[in-house]
């Protein structure tokens, strides 16, 4: 497994990089030769976050690119966080695999057991306040969110602002 550690308005020390290679090391036994992973640490500047301290790592498998995001007050607690997602990940995965192998291998087309559907732990409700999407992005950067959902003050359909990974900002509308 390959890994590279890149920091955003942190300096990666060499002591949290071999902690994340002692941690993300553990997928490796999981995990099928070559992998690339890629962590970034980043330590938030918005004093209103609590949990400023966030750790984001992408997985290219030979299957799917496995991604997770994490956050906490510390960095290597946000580490911590994110290596557990990431192994129900790619436990998943795995799964996945083994029974489509199965599947597959089976000449007699017996059903396959069945998968576990998500669960949404958490819903949210809210007023959408018309905006325009310039408005949207100041209120994403506000509530400190990768994304923003609001209802566009010119057409009056529901949209969404997010952050992209270079910097700027994603517009999403309805079809």
């Amino acid at each position: 497994m390959r890994l590279q550690v890149k920091g955003k308005n942190v300096e990666v020390t060499e002591a949290i990089q071999d902690y994340a290679e002692r941690k993300l090391g553990k997928l490796a036994r999981q995990l099928a030769d070559p992998t690339r992973v890629e962590l970034e640490l980043t330590v938030e500047r918005n004093p209103s976050i609590a949990a400023n301290h966030v750790a984001e790592a992408t997985i290219w498998t030979k299957g799917p690119v496995l991604r997770a995001r994490e956050a906490s007050s510390d960095m290597k607690a946000s580490i911590d966080l994110l290596t557990d997602k990431l192994e129900r990940q790619v436990k998943r995965y795995r799964q996945k695999r083994r029974h489509e192998h199965e599947r597959h291998t089976n000449n007699a087309r017996s059903a396959a057991p069945p998968e576990e559907a998500p669960v949404i732990v958490k819903t949210k409700q809210f007023t959408l306040t018309p905006l325009t999407p310039e408005d949207a992005v100041l209120q994403l950067e506000l509530v400190g969110h990768d994304f923003y959902v609001f209802r566009n003050a010119d057409s009056g359909e529901i949209n969404v602002v997010y952050r992209r990974d270079d910097g700027g900002y994603g517009l999403i509308e309805p079809g």
